[in-house]
């Protein structure tokens, strides 16, 4: 692996693990193995650098959701799918735990993958509810905006009571629930 992409990975990496402050030129350049040379000839700094891993990593998310939501099924089958997912749950979402850094919030360019990601996941299981209602699997009535939101919210906070409590029991109990709720939608 060239030294640009094993910078690009050990920044991912290190951000999940650490966050923005927490993630320093100098661990990066140790954990990809390269000099401080190769790391501004590829970029111009640390924020350079962060926004290139940020994009990838909100790239893979989407292809990873995009797998479970573009394929075969019910809107009900794919959306029960989506949430329960295999998942790292203690380690908390690529993309959400940064949502909660200070310093990636800031930065409109840091920002940028984080709330295309939500955009565009909000927008793809909207899709679906539509899709499920317009079929008459889903009640009519049902509000595709709001559940896709609600099935957002409920994911990223499963990650937040799995990390606070150690366990991903919470996450789990959370997810089922919302494919209960889900599943009371049938028409």
């Amino acid at each position: 692996m060239e030294a640009r992409e094993r910078l690009i990975v050990s920044t991912q990496e290190l951000l999940r693990e650490r966050g923005y402050v927490g993630t320093s030129p100098k661990a990066i350049q140790q954990h990809a193995e390269a000099g401080q040379g190769s790391m501004y000839h590829h970029f111009t700094g640390k924020a350079e650098l962060a926004r290139v891993a940020l994009q990838r990593t909100a790239a893979a998310e989407r292809e990873r959701a995009e797998t479970l939501l573009g394929g075969p099924g019910s809107a009900l089958d794919r959306l029960t799918g989506y949430l329960r997912r295999e998942r790292e749950v203690l380690r908390g979402c690529p993309i959400g735990r940064h949502a909660q850094d200070p310093d990636v919030v800031a930065d409109p360019s840091l920002r940028a993958p984080l709330a295309e990601t939500f955009g565009w996941l909000r927008e793809r299981l909207a899709g679906i509810v539509a899709e499920g209602v317009a079929s008459g699997e889903l009640r009519a009535g049902v509000d595709p905006d709001a559940v896709a939101s609600a099935v957002v919210a409920t994911v990223q906070g499963g990650y937040v009571l799995a990390r606070s409590a150690g366990s991903p029991e919470p996450f789990t109990a959370a997810t089922e629930g919302a494919v209960q709720l889900l599943t009371a939608l049938r028409r």
